[in-house]
């Protein structure tokens, strides 16, 4: 029995030295990363908004109480109704004052929703939660934003380990805030705190993958993988959430992902990897047109979904009533199709173009977002949300592979920057689409603004071909172009090339 338990120590050990020489580990991850900072990004969006009205709500009764308390002195009549023969009488006063008619009955409401809890008391209210929802939920990219600067070059110096593990403690403590947080100062920096954490998981999670998957075909099968930890973290969170915030309460949800910032933050900790601690090469900026058409794809195609986030959920309570649970449930369609979308066009995009996957991702995203108004119920909202979700995802894994490919036609593979640029591109999308998008709505309407960004979508995708031939170095290209050609004749693994 003795030998037994030595031989299975002996083939754990055996195993976990393996491990830590595994890609997979690394992919596992930065899967797990990506599915956090989703999880916690979109996981608010049906609570927030249902949350900050309520608590608007009770304040306005409350103030409105206490109005009414202080102008009532003591001594003051009160009407009281008597039920045996309908007569009002006052409080303080030995006489009835007068005989009422029986008033009669309110016009019946609307059929399915008489009394229903889940419709708004105040219009105006709500609508003025615009704003407020679209900043709050604008901070996180906001603060990724001015972050990534400095995370990018941060990498490149002292390694990707480090990072990302200072992004899973920061994540933790912005998940803890949001738990136990019952004021919008303290939600807006729990919000703000998530974007430092977001930036550094995500730019050197993403730059690790590309360090150690260095095969263009390798490393677009990989992210696309990676990718499907956001899909994940996208599809699991709003509906996560708001089943939660109906049926548990709001801690509870945060509680469940703090305890996954745990986990992950463990794993990085016990397995240490096996890349180098500080990347060699300086980087150096690929081609204007391409990188600009390139980050535009980024930023605008998640645009779209980053409007809808904060006004959708407010547009179906105002025109819908729908319930907490359906706020959430809502962006379940464009949940699963970013999964099944990234899934997919990680590889295929390789063979069919990734800029042609990029301008058919753009028109299908702008075509979609503009069909959301037109839904009357819930069930109205699956095929353009779906749409909306495996166009982006389409978008996604097209372009964040060819940064990598840039990086390697033109100059030494040092990935930490060029992640942070892109990062950069997707945090303005997230930033300007809820703070911009709320505004809007505010003004003129949730359709309007459901169908500008659908132009903006449309008109830009032609750009996307800019992307079909990338500017490098001449002598890189022709290296590259014949390794490729060289790996699809014999078959093997490809290995990367010198610089």
């Amino acid at each position: 029995m003795g030998r037994l338990d030595e031989l299975r120590r002996f083939r754990l050990l055996q195993w976990l030295r393996e491990e830590r020489q595994s890609r997979r580990l690394i992919l596992f991850i930065v899967f797990v990363a990506l599915l956090l900072d989703n999880m916690l990004l979109t996981v608010v969006v049906p609570i927030i908004p249902s949350y900050l009205y309520n608590l608007d709500e009770s304040a306005d009764v409350a103030l409105k109480n206490d109005s009414q308390s202080g102008q009532s002195a003591p001594g003051s009549f009160h009407s009281i109704v008597s039920l045996y023969d309908n007569s009002v009488r006052l409080s303080g006063a030995n006489s009835t004052v007068r005989s009422v008619e029986r008033v009669p009955p309110t016009a019946a409401a609307p059929a399915g929703l008489q009394n229903s809890s889940d419709c708004p008391h105040s219009s105006s209210t709500l609508v003025n939660e615009n704003v407020k929802v679209g900043m709050l939920f604008a901070s996180k990219a906001t603060v990724q934003l001015l972050t990534n600067p400095f995370i990018g070059p941060l990498t490149n110096r002292i390694g990707y380990q480090m990072p990302i593990f200072v992004g899973f403690c920061i994540m933790f403590l912005s998940t803890i805030m949001f738990a136990f947080s019952s004021s919008y100062a303290l939600l807006f920096v729990a919000r703000s705190l998530q974007g430092v954490g977001s930036s550094c998981s995500s730019v050197a999670g993403m730059g690790m993958l590309a360090s150690v998957y260095t095969d263009d075909e390798e490393r677009g099968h990989a992210i696309g993988i990676a990718l499907g930890g956001l899909a994940m973290g996208v599809l699991v969170g709003p509906p996560f959430g708001s089943v939660m915030y109906e049926f548990v309460g709001k801690t509870a949800p945060f509680l469940i992902l703090a305890f996954l910032a745990l986990f992950d933050g463990g794993t990085l900790t016990f397995f240490q990897s096996f890349m180098k601690k500080k990347p060699d090469g300086e980087h150096v900026a690929a081609g204007f047109h391409s990188s600009l058409c390139l980050l535009s794809a980024i930023c605008f195609g998640n645009m779209a979904i980053a409007m809808m986030e904060p006004t959708l959920p407010i547009w179906m309570m105002e025109t819908m009533c729908a319930r907490k649970w359906q706020l959430g449930v809502a962006f379940l369609p464009a949940s699963v199709s970013y999964l099944i979308g990234t899934y997919i066009f990680g590889s295929l995009a390789h063979r069919m173009g990734r800029w042609l996957c990029a301008l058919v991702g753009m028109v299908v995203v702008g075509i979609s977002v503009i069909c959301v108004p037109f839904a009357s119920n819930i069930y109205g909202l699956i095929l353009p949300n779906f749409g909306v979700g495996f166009a982006i995802g389409m978008v996604d894994s097209s372009m964040m592979p060819i940064m990598g490919y840039l990086v390697d036609l033109r100059h030494v593979s040092v990935y930490g920057s060029v992640y942070a640029i892109a990062d950069v591109a997707f945090c303005m999308g997230f930033a300007l689409g809820p703070s911009i998008g709320g505004s809007i709505a505010e003004s003129i309407g949730f359709p309007w603004l459901m169908t500008i960004i659908g132009i903006v979508d449309v008109l830009f995708s032609p750009l996307c071909i800019f992307l079909r031939n990338p500017p490098g170095q001449e002598e890189k290209i022709v290296r590259f172009s014949a390794h490729c050609f060289k790996s699809s004749l014999t078959g093997k693994e490809s290995r990367p090339i010198s610089s």
